[in-house]
């Protein structure tokens, strides 16, 4: 990894060194940035959810909003541009090089600190996807500051601070973490965490461009080709509308077939909850929470889940939340729109009839419309 030569010495790391006060040689970093990932000509929805979070960062602070954008030179990167002013940024910062064609570790975190210590934002934003988590810890170790990772809640504090909030302790707390001698002040958000901000076509506006100052011969790793996931749409449960998953109230494996059966019917994503990935009776793709899949449906059925605070974090986002549970004391039912007391093993094959004939195949598609 390149590291960035550093104007000014930072403090000594530990307690000790731990103030209130900025230091003087942070207090001319400033605006809220948001990394826009953009992968084989694709931008990730996360980054726009980002932006509608940075939006609301920037207005408090009184700051600007800026999207940051690392790709080849080519149409891609433009359209890429277009859609962050569309979705709410005022200035956006583009790397174009063939260097950054595929994602490496080495280029794209070269390209971003290098921004970082010319431009000085004092918040910098990532997707915690597989690629924003391996760039935002990279770019967190040169720049030597702090990054919170996976936070379902960013604020600012009255003292301009960044608070960013994620579960700790395998999701049964929640706690919020501060960046007090360091800038930029760094975090990432899984998708679906953050709700998608409305679009508005608007006219391309402020874009500054950096020069990459890297050669190939440079790089260790080498891109030979590409070959893709074939089990990527295997499982889309982050982007479902209607969403339907079971716990351990199920009682055993053979059981989660009620809830595949359900979801056929009404044209839903199956999932679980934790502790069914860790007795392998579902694949980890499918497991919903803050160690999983964090999902917005505009139908979330829970089907003998209790509803502990890692599974809340991933689910509280979903519009319509319906909780099955034999248990009236669950968890679950302090945050689901609906609960049903019931065993879900008797009352989930009378819903599935019942929706198999009140719905036609096409009003199936139409459920959460």
């Amino acid at each position: 990894m390149s590291t960035a030569n550093r104007e000014t010495p930072r403090p000594a790391a530990g307690r000790a060194g731990i103030k209130k006060e900025l230091p003087t040689h942070f207090k001319d970093y400033r605006h809220v940035w948001v990394f826009i990932e953009l992968e084989r000509g694709q931008v990730h929805p996360v980054s726009f959810e980002l932006l509608g979070e940075g939006r609301k960062l920037a207005d408090k602070l009184q700051v600007q909003l800026a999207g940051v954008v690392l790709g080849p030179p080519g149409e891609a990167v433009g359209n890429a541009v277009a859609e962050a002013f569309a979705y709410g940024a005022d200035l956006v910062y583009i790397a174009e090089a063939p260097l950054l064609a595929d994602y490496r570790n080495e280029p794209f975190t070269k390209a971003m600190t290098d921004l970082v210590d010319t431009h000085k934002p004092e918040i910098l934003l990532l997707g915690a996807t597989t690629l924003g988590r391996d760039l935002a810890g990279s770019v967190a170790t040169t720049l030597q500051t702090g990054l919170t990772a996976d936070c379902t809640e960013l604020d600012v504090d009255t003292d301009s601070s960044l608070a960013a909030t994620r579960p700790t302790f395998g999701g049964s707390l929640l706690c919020t973490i501060y960046t007090l001698n360091f800038r930029p002040q760094m975090a990432t958000v899984r998708p679906r965490v953050m709700p998608m901000p409305q679009r508005t076509d608007k006219p391309v506006g402020r874009v500054i461009r950096h020069k990459l100052s890297l050669a190939e011969d440079e790089i260790a790793t080498k891109v030979l080709g590409f070959l893709p996931d074939n089990q990527s749409a295997k499982a889309n449960l982050a982007y479902a509308d209607v969403v339907v998953a079971g716990g351990l109230g199920l009682g055993a494996a053979e059981n989660l077939q009620l809830v595949k059966n359900l979801a056929r019917a009404i044209g839903a994503e199956h999932g679980c909850s934790r502790p069914l990935v860790q007795k392998s009776w579902m694949p980890a793709d499918r497991q919903i929470g803050q160690t999983g899949k964090t999902i917005r449906p505009k139908l979330y059925i829970a089907a003998g889940i209790s509803g502990a605070v890692q599974h809340r974090v991933g689910v509280e986002g979903a519009d319509l939340i319906v909780a099955i549970n034999t248990d009236p004391n669950a968890p679950i039912f302090d945050f689901a729109h609906l609960g049903i007391v019931t065993d879900a093993i008797r009352f989930l094959p009378a819903l599935t009839e019942a929706f198999t004939r009140r719905l036609s195949p096409h009003s199936r598609d139409k459920l959460a419309s």
